[in-house]
């Protein structure tokens, strides 16, 4: 594999309604799309799931555009590659941080070596399941009430595990008011964004009735330490997610026993390769993964069902149809769901789906491209 040019597209999508988190609510969606072609034509497709503003991660939209014709694209570009797994060792030897950049270039190659073999995103990572089960992920909402219309309608649907946003004031009473519409099943998680301090342990023990399978992120990302003193007052397992942000910290979550639980999503922790360490690291000493989403596209998502394939990932992920968050999507067929299960789309070489070019042109406010056209 020969790299020769990158395509920096971003795109504007609007969400069929706002999506809601302790530390924001989003509406409009703006998305670095990623087009890395190498020298003999073929093509792979690759996106940036770094939000706006500096809230979720200190990575934005404007930092990846600054980050690949910077940094990554003189790495990448004009120099022959073995593997997609060769590039993360090369980029994290180049410069430090911008995960998310790096993530969204490397994905493209993995997605670019998979067209080259004419095999899918899916077996070329390792995947052996030929259909993933996914949740589905509820902005914090306006009422109690509010939340269990939400769930109930959720569950009707036929999700497997139902994840709600809580965060201080809005935890206690919309937790149970889900919990009481949705009885003992489906399974329901809570993620909190690092909404909590370590003070409020007493208010997130008395979730523990609620039996919930997780509760995802309630502390800070940086604090690893804070976290393994707040697990053992729990009885949920506390899951991970902001926290990870590589291999190393997935180590050092285990050892110090900062949570039970990894939320691994490929666009956050620097791309395959690192999610697949990961994914590793935590299947040999029986931690369960699940990959979670970052209000993609369905290239994003493409990418998401491909690594969920993998047989360590035991729990339901984050994976939602288009028409969850789109009106229309960028990729043709839109993903679906079939009684809580997503299609792994293991027997067509790629994604599995097509790349909508019109439609991503019509999209399209600004486009970059590496190197240059003379």
């Amino acid at each position: 594999m020969k790299p020769a040019r990158i395509v920096l597209r971003e795109i504007e999508m609007r969400l069929r309604e706002p999506f809601r988190i302790s530390s924001g609510r989003s509406h409009q969606r703006r998305i670095l799309l990623v087009e890395l072609e190498d020298a003999d034509g073929a093509v792979g497709w690759g996106e940036c799931v770094a939000d706006v503003t500096p809230h979720y991660s200190a990575e934005t939209v404007d930092t990846a555009w600054l980050a690949i014709p910077a940094w990554i694209a003189p790495v990448m570009l004009g120099r022959e590659w073995d593997s997609p797994e060769d590039l993360r060792p090369a980029l994290e030897l180049a410069f430090r941080g911008h995960p998310m950049a790096k993530a969204a270039v490397e994905m493209a190659a993995w997605h670019l070596e998979a067209e080259r073999q004419g095999r899918s995103l899916s077996a070329l990572l390792g995947g052996s399941r030929p259909q993933v089960a996914t949740g589905i992920s509820l902005g914090i909402q306006d009422s109690p009430e509010q939340l269990a219309r939400r769930t109930t309608e959720s569950h009707e649907a036929g999700y497997r595990r139902i994840k709600v946003k809580i965060g201080p004031g809005r935890d206690l009473a919309f937790v149970a008011a889900a919990r009481e519409a949705l009885g003992s099943q489906p399974a329901l998680s809570v993620d909190a964004n690092s909404a909590y301090r370590l003070d409020d342990a007493p208010t997130l023990a008395q979730l523990d009735r609620f039996e919930l399978v997780m509760i995802e992120q309630p502390l800070a990302a940086d604090d690893l330490l804070r976290h393994a003193s707040l697990q053992p007052r729990l009885a949920t397992p506390i899951c991970l997610d902001e926290s990870i942000t590589g291999p190393d910290r997935a180590e050092d979550m285990i050892q110090l026993g900062s949570g039970r639980i990894i939320n691994i999503k490929p666009g956050r922790v620097g791309g395959h390769t690192s999610a697949r360490l990961i994914h590793d690291l935590a299947r040999a000493v029986g931690i369960p993964v699940w990959c979670g989403g970052m209000l993609e596209t369905g290239i994003g998502r493409a990418h998401n069902v491909a690594l969920a394939s993998l047989p360590g990932f035991s729990l339901p992920g984050d994976l939602s149809p288009s028409a969850r968050y789109w009106e229309q999507d960028i990729v043709d067929p839109p993903w679906t769901m079939e009684q809580g299960m997503v299609a792994v789309p293991r027997h067509r070489p790629g994604l599995g789906v097509e790349v909508d070019r019109e439609r991503i042109e019509e999209l399209t406010v600004r486009r970059l491209e590496l190197p240059s056209s003379p």
